[in-house]
């Protein structure tokens, strides 16, 4: 087990953004997350540090889900899901697998265990499919709810059977699995990712003080759920989405009773720039046993715990109070587990850290670092001996102080300026806290990691870049010319060595400088003149003196310092030389300080002793072929070794065999092998304090320290062994180049880098690792593998690589040097080309026919030669006959050239039947018969832009016609755009032009007119306005005005822009055609606009759009009385109920003592400037202008007020210029319209506000000889008295007895109400119920309107107790309703209504006889038809009037003379009245008779004597003969 062989473990990082990769065992003991393809598990049963227990391996790609099983008797069960869609479980304690399912044929994005069912794994996938899972039964059941991409889900900890899931566009639903296809609910609000949900652990849904979006919409919607009832069933529902919200929804409502808004929590050490767009992921997590209580994360990497009874705002606290115990990036997951008495949370974030918090007090217990990449370089620090440096692909530089007590995992992290894999690490043989590093990109830098103000200090970085990756680094003496300069020298220089094959020398106290080339100073001293090799790896012997480079022929180089001068060179590997290490100094056997061990890209070990060449005398330099040691055992590549500081002739090595060894050098023996790395290893180092440990990091993202005493092999696997450690680790992540994370925006913070897998190896380690180990040659290190860069020279030396995985990189050096600059490392995107691919592809001979008939036998090679000359012969004698080749058709290659001729034809035959056209076209190009290909590839519609393009070698013509026939081709395959270029090439614009339109490419084809035709050309217009037609019919509108306007048709842009009709549309269309002038249109639009402004009640911004148009200053005034009208009934009748839209009034100063209209007058000429007597005149006649059709019950109330405020307008214009008999006119016109529309309530408002005293005082000022006005003044009076005639009836006075009639119900009986619908008053069909109804109705209306909620009438303003006395002048004054003659004349205008509905039913019926008697008379049977006709009779809604008439009928059938004659006597009648009586309505005077005599004893006498009188004579009419029998009789 890894945890048992490894000590101490730095574990690859959490894998970023996804819902629930990490989670905890129910018993607490260990806490396991995803990391890449592989899970690892941590023992935290210890509250001081975790242990690194194991990994779970099995997935082949990356991990996206993961959780354990909740059930205490199975606690080392979990389950995890990938995305390469498979679902495993496992034994945690034991790290095996124990079955798997691959139901699922996309990528596992959601996981969760069901706490209550122990075998149910409920997974869910990107394509939206949930598969239920029960492992110990193997038995699956599949959901499909919705077609969106699930993001999280996880089971119900109360009810079996609930899976609550998220999906990416913000949609959460909650599932029965047990009743297939059912969602209980869809739960809207989020408009973004769900990125995690969490359910109450406690049930029930007590409400808590502050559920506030339930108290803002107003109680519970479906029907009142009693409290009890919801608390014990249901369970909340927390969810957290990218839209910065965390809502709490009610599992029995169905919806959401909170949401929580992230608060805008400032960044410890900088703020947020404003400019970039934030990044978020907002998980949450419903602590155990805590139903108020949640945590969730915030912006960069805050945690906030959430009290949900805390009133206000301001809910949250936030978790660690001192500086560095935050998580500096996102948090991605939440998960808590109880720890004796503590319950600890555990976070994953995307700055890498694990952390571990106490819930109880809020603080970070501990924090465990983790590896983004792969780790490159270990090295500890010379000065400070515990100081281990590590360099990793994720662009950061840990620094562990591996000799901490209180914390284990003590690490500083490095990543400023870095943004690239950091490759190499030294550091400073003397100076504290002094570090270079190296990077991928070339780059070469120091940090200063010991001063306290280091942590966000950047680096130095020297202006020298290496052209490709930086392979290694080493501190020595400086050498020229930094050793031979004048003043003041550093004592050591940084040297770096990279994989373009050149060492620099960097100046540290001044890396602004331009480095030294090695490579100069070593030409000089030992007058090279040849080419010198690409240097792979260099080290300097500690005492200074000696300096070794490694090079890429597998040679190493021994130089002296200061100079340089050549020693010696060793020839004993034939590879590349990946690492050289000198013996330390301070042994008991000075001679040892001169072995130096190398390793290369063979798996053998030399050790040389360079004593005897340090004493040599000789001027040049030696070769040394023979090794003073050998160590051999690996299989694969060396990439680092590391002598032991404590032992004499004790070295380790690192190998791609994915094991580090122990040799005992000077016996050439294996001491001990660790195996616990799942990938290639690529650096070691001794730990300088305990000889019994080592330091070891690898491709999996993970360093181990481990013991070499507890290690049960002592030497590296062989044979079978070896096999199996490779196909181990061959299951790493297949590459996806498709798969889509998060764009990352590089932020100033620390870099992202791209997010593969882990969120930052890009697809070069995914390249390499898809390959696992391998053992590739003629390359440097693991760095090599996944560096494009890196092809270095290694790539000509050896091309018969064995790993795919190198295969986009290892192209042929120009490739790679066209296609990217040195410094980008994007690698290619498209999957790894395998082996075949490194030979170069041969390309298909264009003759080989030819070919192959001269790679015959040798007798036939002679037969030809011989035929050959032979016929050559002949043509010297007989210049005029072509040579007879026969069969040997080849031969004419070397005859004349009708014999090649022959010979190309038959080539020529032969590509077209393998196939290949394109060689048969090139091969008649050569031939020069270039027409005829054309012809040809023509015809068979085998055109390319390549014969397009040598076409005009044949000719102007034919080049037109292939470049016409090309077109036409394109067009076959739907290439329009193409095929239109194409002919404009030909300059056949128009042309052009029509093909993209027909094909509907009309943009393109306006480019192309607009850019090649004249401004005036017709086509233009034509496209524009066939554009925008379809544009129109396509609901485009806004585009489709552009189109018309482009065409210069401004009014037909206007109209299309219109067409919406919604505010923002007929705002702009009216802007638009103000613009254009087009002035009565811009106004007509916009008093539309501010007709849809006035329904939405916002009368400023009605006035704003009235305003810009001068002929609509009369509209301006309506708009204004309308809105003093619905503020002033507002105020007189308020009304509990809210409305969804609150009116927007103006603030106007309002004068509240005088009259309505001198209130009204003076707003108008304070703010709308009507001061003189011109503008008011001007706008009565442009209202005047105006007339509203008569309204009826089914006018919206708000269309009904709005004609109503113009009448009032009329009155007060007129009022303002004394114009009584206008203003009488108007006010009459006001209160009919309330009236006809059936809206009594609004009548009674009307007149008690326009006319507070009654029409007495109005009276006096008509003129009294004008029949009409008195008419229509008397017309105004009655229905103020209608109106108070009700109001008295309906609340008697308080003291008074019960009404007289007790047995009498105040209501009329149903037959009258239908008489009173009927009654026809004054040629206006009044559609009037009984007065009770009407009252009701008018009360419904009035909630309708938004304007005015009146209330009950008990609660009316007009319900004060009014004294008897008071009470008789009020009803004395209702005389007026009781007028002979007006009830004369609506009696007779009844009977003529009445005789013409009869008519209009015979004539009904008689049409129906017909109809029946034409079907039967077709064929078909008259007996069917017969009950149908009586039944449509029957079911007809005619009004109950028809129905008194149809039983009349069946007394007496009235013929039609008799109707005919009564018709005319009737209208005879009506001429008597005078026309001022007919012109102006009224009341109906016997429903005002009726009412009187309803209210009884406080009626005077001599009222009752009157109504009872003119009942008597003219109530004839059915419906009054019941009402007033019994007050008749």
């Amino acid at each position: 087990m890894a945890a048992a062989a490894a000590g101490r473990v730095l574990p690859a990082s959490p894998n970023w953004y996804c819902s629930r990769c990490s989670d905890t065992s129910a018993d607490g003991r260990f806490f396991g997350f995803a990391a890449r393809h592989r899970i690892c598990l941590l023992d935290v049963s210890s509250p001081a540090a975790p242990a690194f227990y194991g990994e779970l391996i099995g997935h082949t790609d990356r991990v996206a889900a993961f959780a354990f099983c909740r059930h205490p008797a199975h606690g080392g069960l979990c389950a995890s899901g990938s995305d390469d869609g498979s679902v495993q479980l496992w034994d945690a304690d034991s790290l095996a697998p124990l079955g798997e399912h691959d139901l699922h044929q996309n990528a596992v994005s959601a996981l969760h265990w069901s706490p209550l069912v122990k075998d149910l794994v409920v997974s869910g996938d990107e394509k939206g499919i949930i598969v239920c899972y029960w492992h110990s039964r193997s038995d699956s059941q599949q959901f499909f709810p919705e077609p969106r991409t699930i993001f999280c889900l996880t089971c119900s900890p109360h009810n079996e059977n609930l899976v609550a899931v998220g999906y990416k566009d913000g949609m959460v639903i909650v599932i029965d699995i047990s009743r297939k296809k059912e969602i209980l609910h869809r739960l809207r609000g989020h408009d973004d990712e769900i990125h995690c949900l969490a359910w109450c652990p406690v049930p029930g849904e007590e409400r808590l003080p502050a559920w506030q979006d339930e108290l803002q919409e107003g109680g519970v919607p479906n029907g009142d759920l009693s409290q009890d009832t919801t608390a014990k069933k249901g369970c909340y529902l927390a969810s957290g989405s990218k839209d910065q919200t965390i809502r709490i929804w009610s599992c029995t409502r169905g919806r959401s009773v909170m949401t929580l808004k992230l608060p805008p929590t400032k960044r410890r050490g900088g703020a947020i720039d404003p400019a970039v767009k934030e990044r978020i992921w907002l998980t949450v997590h419903w602590p155990c046993g805590r139903s108020t209580e949640i945590v969730s994360s915030s912006f960069g990497g805050e945690l906030l715990h959430w009290d949900l009874t805390q009133p206000g705002k301001r809910k949250w606290t936030l978790l660690g109070s001192s500086e560095g115990q935050n998580h500096s990036r996102i948090v991605f997951n939440l998960c808590s587990v109880k720890h004796q008495d503590k319950e600890l949370l555990f976070s994953i974030s995307m700055d890498r850290d694990v952390k571990c918090w106490d819930l109880s007090t809020l603080e970070c217990s501990w924090t465990m670092p983790s590896l983004g990449g792969f780790v490159y370089s270990l090295a500890f620090s010379p000065v400070d001996p515990g100081c281990l440096a590590i360099g990793v692909g994720d662009s950061m530089i840990r620094v562990w102080n591996t000799l901490s007590m209180s914390n284990i995992y003590d690490v500083k992290t490095f990543w400023q300026s870095i943004k690239s894999k950091v490759t190499a690490l030294s550091w400073h043989p003397t100076k504290e806290g002094c570090l270079a590093f190296g990077t991928d990109d070339g780059k070469v830098g120091i940090f200063d990691t010991f001063s306290s103000s280091a942590k966000n200090k950047p680096p130095q970085i020297s202006s020298t870049y290496h052209k490709k990756t930086v392979y290694t680094l080493a501190w020595g003496p400086p050498t020229p010319p930094l050793s031979s300069g004048e003043g003041e020298q550093p004592t050591v220089t940084l040297y770096s060595c990279a994989g373009e094959g050149i060492v620099f020398q960097h100046n540290p106290w001044k890396l602004s400088g331009e480095a030294n080339d090695v490579n100069k100073v070593i030409r000089d001293t030992n007058s090279i003149k040849h080419k010198l090799p690409a240097r792979t790896e260099i080290s300097w012997k500690p005492d200074g003196k000696l300096l070794a480079l490694g090079n890429e022929d597998g040679s190493i180089e021994i130089f002296q310092a200061p100079s340089l001068k050549l020693l010696c060179t060793i020839q004993q590997h034939h590879k590349l030389i990946n690492a050289i290490r000198w013996h330390h100094e301070h042994g008991s056997q000075p001679e040892l300080s001169y072995l130096i061990a190398s390793g290369s890209v063979n798996a053998t070990i030399y050790v040389h002793n360079l004593k005897s060449v340090v004493e040599n005398t000789s001027e040049s330099p030696l070769t040394i072929t023979e090794p003073f040691r050998t160590l051999s055992g690996h299989t694969a590549k060396i990439t680092s070794l590391s002598w032991s500081p404590h032992h004499e002739g004790r070295l380790v090595s690192a190998c791609y065999d994915g094991t580090a060894q122990v040799w005992d050098v000077m016996k050439e023996e294996p001491l001990c092998n660790y195996r616990g790395h799942q990938g290639r290893l690529l650096c070691v180092q001794w730990s300088p304090v305990d000889s019994d440990s080592v330091y070891t990091g690898a491709d999996d993202f993970y360093v181990h320290k481990w013991y070499i005493s507890k290690q049960e092999h002592t030497r590296p696997p062989q044979g079978k062994k070896s096999i199996e450690l490779e196909k181990k680790r061959s299951i790493q992540p297949k590459v996806k180049a498709k798969k889509k994370k998060k764009p990352t925006g590089k932020s100033p913070a620390k870099q992202d880098l791209s997010d593969a897998v882990n969120g930052d190896e890009s697809m070069k380690d995914l390249l390499l690792e898809e390959n696992g180990v391998s053992d590739h040659e003629g390359e440097k290190e693991a760095r090599e593998t996944e560096l494009p860069d890196k092809v270095s020279m290694a790539v000509s030396k050896d091309t018969s690589s064995s790993a795919s995985a190198y295969s986009p990189f290892s192209l042929s050096k120009p490739f790679v040097t066209q296609k990217a600059t040195p410094v980008k490392k994007d690698p290619p995107k498209e999957k790894p080309i395998f082996d075949a691919s490194l030979k170069k592809k041969k390309p298909r001979s264009i003759l080989p026919f030819t070919t192959s008939m001269d790679h015959r036998s040798k007798d036939e090679l002679h037969q030809d030669c011989l035929r050959l000359a032979t016929c050559l012969k002949t043509k010297d004698h007989n210049e005029d006959v072509s040579p007879d080749l026969g069969d040997r058709i080849h031969l004419g290659l070397f005859a004349d050239r009708a014999s090649l001729h022959n010979m190309m034809d038959v080539e020529g035959k032969y590509h077209l039947e393998n196939g290949h056209p394109e060689l048969f076209q090139q091969l008649m190009l050569w031939k020069g018969d270039m027409k005829g290909v054309l012809q040809a590839a023509a015809e068979r519609g085998e055109l390319t832009d390549q014969l397009v393009a040598i076409s005009p070698m044949v000719g102007y013509q034919a080049w037109v016609w292939t470049v016409e026939a090309f077109a036409k081709q394109l067009c076959f395959q739907e290439q329009y755009v193409k095929a239109a270029s194409h002919l404009l090439s030909i300059h056949k614009v128009y042309e052009a032009v029509e093909l993209l339109k027909v094909n509907h490419f009309y943009r393109e084809a306006i480019v192309i007119a607009k850019a090649r035709l004249r401004p005036e050309d017709p086509i233009l217009r034509d496209l524009y306005t066939s554009w925008a037609a379809l544009l129109e019919k396509d609901g485009h509108y806004s585009m489709a005005a552009k189109c018309y306007l482009g065409a210069s048709s401004p009014y037909d842009a206007v109209k299309v822009l219109a067409k919406k009709g919604d505010v923002t549309s007929l705002k702009a269309a009216a802007e638009l055609a103000l613009i254009s002038g087009e002035e009565e249109l811009s106004a007509s639009l916009s008093f539309r606009c501010a007709q849809e402004l006035l329904l939405s009640r916002n009368w400023v911004g009605a006035q704003e759009v009235l305003q810009q148009q001068k002929t609509l200053f009369g509209q301006r005034l309506v708009f204004c009385l309308n809105e003093l009208l619905c503020k002033c009934l507002s105020e007189r009748n308020p009304c509990n109920r809210k409305s969804p839209v609150p009116p927007c009034y103006h603030s106007w100063e309002l004068n509240r003592d005088a009259s309505f209209f001198d209130m009204v007058i003076k707003v108008w000429q304070k703010v709308l400037g009507m001061n003189t007597a011109e503008k008011a005149t001007c706008a009565l006649e442009q209202l005047r202008s105006i007339e509203h059709p008569p309204s009826t019950s089914n006018t919206h109330p708000k269309q009904v007020l709005f004609h109503i405020s113009h009448d009032l307008t009329l009155a007060a214009l007129s009022y303002q210029a004394a114009a009584w008999d206008e203003a009488v006119k108007s006010i009459l016109g006001a209160v009919t319209r309330s009236y006809d529309a059936g809206n009594f309530t609004l009548m009674q408002e009307i007149c008690s506000i326009f006319l507070p005293d009654g029409c007495e005082n109005l009276r006096d000022k008509v003129d009294s000889t004008n029949a009409q006005s008195m008419a229509a003044c008397k017309s105004l009076e009655a229905f103020v008295a209608y109106g108070l005639l009700y109001d008295l009836w309906w609340n008697p006075p308080k003291d008074s007895t019960i009404l007289q009639n007790t047995g009498l119900d105040p209501v009329l009986c149903p037959s009258e109400q239908t008489a009173l619908e009927q009654s026809s008053i004054s040629g206006h069909s009044s559609p009037e119920d009984t007065p009770d109804q009407t009252a009701t109705k008018m009360d419904e209306n009035l909630n309708d309107t938004t304007e005015f909620q009146s209330c009950e009438p008990e609660s009316d303003s007009r319900t004060s107790s009014v004294n008897l006395v008071d009470r008789q002048s009020k009803l004395n004054g209702c005389k007026v309703l009781l007028s002979e003659v007006t009830a004369a004349l609506q009696n007779t205008q009844r009977d003529i209504a009445e005789v013409q509905q009869i008519l209009a039913d015979m004539i009904h019926q008689h049409q129906q006889q017909r109809n029946n008697l034409q079907e039967s008379t077709n064929g078909s049977i008259q007996e069917d038809n017969v009950p149908q006709s009586s039944e449509t009779e029957s079911d007809k809604p005619c009004s109950d009037m028809n129905q008194i008439n149809c039983k009349d009928e069946v007394k007496e059938t009235i013929t039609l003379p008799e109707l005919t004659k009564r018709l005319l006597e009737a209208k005879q009648k009506l001429a008597e009245f005078p026309d001022s009586l007919k012109f102006y309505p009224f009341p109906d005077v016997l429903e005002c008779c009726l009412v009187l005599l309803h209210i009884g004893s406080q009626c005077p006498p001599e009222l009752c004597e009157q109504a009872l009188d003119l009942l008597r004579k003219h109530g004839t009419a059915n419906v009054y003969e019941k009402a007033a029998r019994k007050f008749l009789t």
